[in-house]
């Protein structure tokens, strides 16, 4: 395993761990339709929640802020509408994003919840 795909799950991890903490119910985990994937579907309260996972390791050249691109909006859209047509889904739709940066073994977690909001463009 890559060390990008191990920093990657580690990342994952943590934020499965910070939801739970916030009393999210995780549904899957690296959900795939076709080659889209949802890296967590999780419940809260009226929601179903699409959350994509940002790991990166502290680097002063790096700004750990970047936003999510275009293309993996839409990604996460094709995907969310396969997940909610295949398990009849009838709670709203949210997009969370979860950014994590890592030096040595500390962490920051921020979850921005309705991080984008599903449009026709």
């Amino acid at each position: 395993m890559s060390e990008s795909h191990i920093l990657g799950h580690k990342g994952e991890e943590l934020a499965v761990s910070h939801l739970v903490k916030k009393g999210y119910k995780i549904l899957h985990r690296n959900w795939k339709s076709g080659r889209k994937e949802l890296d967590i579907v999780a419940e809260n309260d009226d929601y179903v929640v699409f959350i994509e996972v940002k790991t990166r390791t502290y680097d002063l050249n790096i700004p750990p802020d970047s936003p999510v691109k275009f293309e993996k909006e839409k990604s996460m859209i094709y995907a969310a509408n396969s997940y909610i047509q295949k398990y009849n889904i009838s709670k709203e739709a949210r997009f969370d994003v979860i950014k994590i940066v890592t030096e040595g073994k500390n962490y920051k977690i921020e979850h921005i919840e309705n991080a984008f909001y599903p449009t026709l463009r």
